[in-house]
């Protein structure tokens, strides 16, 4: 048996098939310690999310992680859960159908576009699959993720790899490394800010929240922190805001080792200590919206910023499949269809 796998069909002619995939994060398949116990297990099992030595890290994740924080997880993703299913999921397939709309009535049958996740399902492996028994000879790979950071979009280049190697023909492939200063992407970030001050007021401070991660890995050369900062800086350069307006935080996180600072829940509480009344709250490292937007910024850091004095808090919701987001994701895609 070869250790390469080939195409089912013989392909004789020039015809160029392309296949994009939008990948995310990742989801539990439901709401239940059992599927979190998965879901975690393979998701902090990749080395690009905890870079502790394996063996050290197996005992720690299999003799107490996982022992414990499944159930807890499970009850915080019941709060968020939807009939549809995960919210991540749900919105990751709206966006799909709105980019395969536009692609399809511009290239007919010569693209699909599909879905995956890192961890959990749909996976990245089988959307592979599916590409390669179609035919697919030029891939775009477009993981929304706006800032570059190794756990995301690394981990997502490792799995597209990793799979597509045991190939025994490689197709053409580009993979999308981040768009945090894309016009595009800057300008409907502001337009979502700008829409939030129509309707609600300029806040006392607007917080960008980005998702926190090990102060070691920016010591290491991550360029996470570094993009973050650039993405603040051109929104805030489009709003025209002032250096007193805003402010720019890390959230969600977890274990005892120093993160990147300052953190969203502290200075959330700080604000409001310092009498900030009013705040809005938007987290640009998020394509979607999931449990760490639609739980941990819209109620556990609400409470934080309300207990603390403060009176007026509203998420401003991720980009989701608004149109100005689909215009993004066409820009970085359309170039590379042949």
């Amino acid at each position: 048996m070869s250790r390469y796998a080939g195409q089912s069909k013989k392909i004789h002619d020039c015809t160029t098939k392309t296949g994009v995939l939008l990948t995310n994060l990742g989801t539990p398949d439901s709401p239940t310690p059992r599927a979190l116990r998965r879901y975690l297990g393979e998701f902090l099992s990749d080395p690009r999310v905890v870079e502790i030595p394996r063996l050290i890290w197996f005992v720690i994740l299999h003799g107490i992680i996982l022992r414990v924080r499944p159930k807890k997880s499970a009850k915080l993703y019941e709060t968020v859960w939807t009939e549809e299913g995960s919210p991540l999921l749900v919105i990751g397939k709206q966006q799909k159908a709105k980019v395969e709309k536009v692609l399809t009535a511009k290239y007919g049958d010569n693209v699909m576009v599909d879905v995956a996740m890192r961890y959990g399902n749909p996976s990245i492996g089988d959307a592979l699959e599916n590409f390669q028994k179609n035919g697919v000879n030029n891939i775009i790979v477009l993981p929304l993720y706006p800032q570059y950071a190794g756990p995301t979009i690394g981990a997502t280049f490792d799995a597209v790899f990793n799979k597509i190697k045991k190939w025994r023909w490689i197709p053409s492939i580009h993979f999308q490394s981040g768009y945090h200063d894309k016009p595009l992407y800057i300008k409907a970030l502001a337009a979502s800010i700008n829409n939030y001050i129509a309707e609600h007021g300029k806040p006392d401070k607007l917080v960008f929240s980005y998702h926190g991660m090990p102060k070691y890995f920016l010591e290491q050369g991550d360029p996470y922190y570094c993009f973050s900062h650039k993405t603040t800086r051109l929104v805030v350069e489009e709003l025209g805001l002032s250096k007193d307006d805003y402010v720019m935080t890390f959230q969600s996180r977890f274990g005892k080792a120093e993160w990147l600072k300052p953190y969203t829940d502290v200075t959330l509480a700080k604000l409001a200590e310092d009498g900030n009344k009013h705040v809005a709250i938007i987290s640009p490292a998020f394509s979607a919206d999931c449990l760490e937007t639609l739980e941990e910024l819209v109620h556990e850091n609400k409470d934080v910023f309300i207990d603390a004095g403060g009176e007026k808090y509203h998420y401003i919701p991720a980009l989701n499949d608004d149109d100005a987001h689909i215009d993004v994701m066409l820009e970085l895609i359309e170039p590379h269809i042949n």
